[in-house]
């Protein structure tokens, strides 16, 4: 009988710590496997004392004999790329023997930054917060059936087909106020193209199918998170791609049957990186102080992270547009300390309240909240406190699934799971 495919992913607006989770059960699975997303995600991994942020590489590359693939409905920057295997190598990690990159992901380009930065330039207080690494403009290229895919460099025309995609750009750059140079970048992206011919290009979707029906466990690893989701996001403030547990079809080439657990990632509180409405975020001193506790910076960007309290009609929404079937909840630590936390349980909008995500959150809508007893120091190898066992399961009752993972602190030894583990071998 074939083996299902788990999805892990973000429930919120991402950075909520996926891939120390996907690190943390990486060995319970053959195939780790990117499906959406590009060089904006930031996936962070902290052990044996050091720091590792990966980009575009799924989190499973630091555990032995694992296959980790870029799948079809990644988007990927020669350049970045290279870097980061540059940056894996010098800590010892060869990744060429277990890496796949699909031949069906497209490729950004240099003058595809130059269009992001133009465009976000352009909107002005109407910005909505771009990583500016050229991921909206690649998708756009997608979508309007003129990108550059990765199985293009082994064709022998590719140079005619890069000319040609460069020339439309240049033909965009027009219609912008805001000019960005690119070419000072283009002869350090051709190189990397000719790189990247050395790395093991597959159909991945074939690829991918074949091991599932031999029995191979497959995870598949989202990027940013479900409230940045194209579509099911907080419009127009989103990334470019479905970052749903349904992107893991779409992203990889499987079925929807071949679906197993849907692994919801979220931080014991809320934060956000760039513009967009955030209902419970924190404009004063608790608010900073949660930044400073979380180190909430963002892996990519560096830019500080937007904090508030967890938002349960958020999470709800999560859940059910996902399909979640258990929660994985990070940074439990950050919160020790206080008297009490604070939750959101419903909106109140135009005087009513509704415990429902709503098609927009508008300037006017306000959190309901409830007051919990805070925790203290969470300590390794013992019990977790009461209060946050009280927090933990206020969390379930509220969205009807179980959270089987508390992340406790940075390093992947500081995990404890609950109830049914995430992953089973």
């Amino acid at each position: 009988m074939a083996a299902k495919v788990d999805v892990i992913l973000g429930a919120q607006w991402g950075d909520e710590g996926k891939g120390k989770v996907v690190d943390v059960v990486a060995p319970d699975y053959a195939v780790i496997a990117r499906f959406q997303g590009g060089p904006n995600a930031g996936h962070t991994l902290i052990f044996d004392g050091k720091k590792h942020v990966l980009h575009t590489i799924p989190s499973g590359v630091f555990r032995e004999g694992i296959w980790n693939l870029v799948g079809n409905g990644v988007v990927i920057d020669p350049v970045v790329f290279l870097r980061e295997v540059k940056s894996l190598d010098d800590a010892g990690v060869d990744v060429r023997p277990r890496l796949l990159i699909s031949r069906r992901a497209h490729l950004i380009l240099p003058t595809h930054r130059a269009l992001d930065a133009a465009s976000e330039a352009d909107k002005g207080q109407g910005k909505i917060g771009s990583t500016l690494k050229g991921i909206g403009p690649t998708y756009m290229d997608k979508t309007g059936r003129n990108g550059l895919r990765i199985g293009d460099i082994e064709r022998p025309d590719f140079m005619e087909r890069y000319r040609a995609l460069v020339a439309k750009h240049e033909r965009l750059f027009g219609i912008h106020d805001h000019q960005v140079d690119w070419r000072a970048n283009e002869a350090e992206w051709l190189q990397a193209v000719e790189t990247l011919r050395s790395f093991q290009l597959v159909d991945s979707e074939q690829w991918l199918n074949e091991r599932l029906a031999a029995g191979d466990r497959v995870m598949a690893e989202g990027a940013q998170g479900t409230l940045l989701d194209i579509d099911f996001g907080t419009y127009p403030f989103v990334t470019s791609s479905n970052t749903i547990s349904a992107g893991a079809c779409t992203g990889l080439g499987i079925g929807p049957s071949r679906i197993g657990r849907v692994i919801g990632i979220f931080k014991a509180y809320c934060t956000r990186v760039g513009s967009g409405p955030f209902p419970t975020e924190l404009h004063d001193a608790q608010g900073e102080a949660l930044r400073k506790a979380g180190n909430e910076f963002g892996a990519t960007t560096g830019r500080p992270r937007r904090c508030g309290w967890l938002d349960l009609p958020a999470l709800r929404f999560a859940v059910m547009v996902n399909g979640i079937t258990e929660l994985a909840m990070m940074k439990a630590d950050v919160l020790s300390g206080m008297g009490s936390v604070r939750v959101c349980t419903a909106y109140r909008i135009d005087g009513k309240e509704t415990p429902n995500f709503p098609y927009e959150l508008s300037e006017g809508l306000q959190p309901c909240y409830t007051e919990l007893e805070g925790w203290g120091a969470i300590n390794p190898g013992e019990a977790l406190p009461a209060a946050l066992e009280h927090y933990i399961a206020f969390i379930e009752k509220a969205v009807g699934v179980p959270v089987c993972l508390v992340s406790t602190g940075p390093d992947r030894t500081a995990t404890i799971m609950r109830g049914p583990e995430v992953a089973t071998r």
